[in-house]
């Protein structure tokens, strides 16, 4: 077992799993979700109070708070931001997170007449980039590719999705492969160490690209596991 792994809650009961830059649509989606399976769940936002009105409109089990609150009060910490925001957020968060669980799902990608495309990281993807700035968290890459649409729509019982999970920690993964499973119909996947995130990463301006052509909220399933 690894140093980081000695640091990783054996499971999720009685964990708080807290979404910094959780007011936006994939943030608010997953809260619903993991609030729904009977997690306790706190959304973050620079604005205390706008995470606060948001958790209100998501209903029971989700409460609000500010980014830096909400990353001390967790067990698990899901960053849910735009590209342009990422590393200032992860950086300004880099003490609070220390000793924890943060999943990275943000997806660097740039748009122009041509549509969706991948943007290159220095670090190789967002998730490396995070795991730079906090040497001393255990960063997780998953639910890339989760429709938001589909997480927020009251009338979808099941989401039918796999959650790609990559990692170097193996206690890690196993928690939010565990995490993905709460949301009904989902199933998590390990997928490989975190120098794979990139391509995972830069797979959803595919899935956009799709969407976009057959007016779908289209995911990813994997055969035969």
């Amino acid at each position: 077992m690894s140093a980081q792994s000695e640091a990783v809650p054996a499971g999720l009961d009685g964990s708080v799993i807290g979404i910094v830059g959780g007011t936006g649509p994939q943030g608010r989606g997953l809260a619903k979700r993991f609030a729904q399976s009977g997690l306790d769940v706190v959304i973050g936002s620079r604005s205390a109070e706008r995470a606060i009105a948001v958790a209100a409109e998501l209903g029971a089990g989700v409460r609000g708070a500010s980014n830096v609150d909400c990353a001390r009060a967790s067990d698990v910490v899901v960053v849910s931001v735009p590209w342009d925001g990422h590393a200032d957020l992860v950086e300004s968060l880099a003490k609070d997170l220390a000793g924890k669980v943060v999943v990275d799902c943000v997806n660097p990608l740039g748009f122009d007449e041509r549509g969706p495309h991948a943007l290159a990281v220095d670090e190789g993807s967002a998730a490396q980039q995070a795991q730079r700035l906090l040497p001393d968290a255990t960063v997780v890459a998953a639910f890339h590719h989760l429709s938001a649409v589909t997480l927020l729509d009251d009338d979808v019982a099941s989401v039918a999705a796999d959650v790609l999970v990559l990692g170097d920690d193996r206690t890690a993964t196993d928690l939010v492969q565990e995490l993905a499973a709460r949301i009904a119909g989902c199933r998590g996947i390990y997928a490989g160490r975190l120098r794979n995130a990139h391509q995972v990463e830069a797979f959803t301006a595919n899935l956009i690209a799709i969407n976009r052509r057959y007016k779908a909220h289209a995911g990813v399933k994997i055969t035969d596991v």
